[in-house]
């Protein structure tokens, strides 16, 4: 399973931002990003997810649940 955290780099270990639970040995994948390049992917997303959440269909089922 994909799992994507945050973490951070302290005194040259990374650290994740929010406690996680992972068994010792766990192999593990860092991407490391700039800054400018870290607000391009959120921007990026961001623009995938208003398209999928933000539209006239599910609309309808919002109004579905009020009812």
């Amino acid at each position: 399973m994909l799992q994507t955290i945050w973490e951070t780099v302290k005194q040259g270990k990374v650290e994740p931002l929010e406690p996680i639970d992972l068994p010792e040995g766990t192999k593990v994948i860092v991407t490391l990003l700039s800054e400018d390049e870290h607000q391009f992917w959120r921007d990026s997303s961001q623009i995938s997810l208003n398209a999928v959440w933000d539209n006239v269909e599910d609309d309808i089922y919002g109004e579905l649940l009020e009812k």
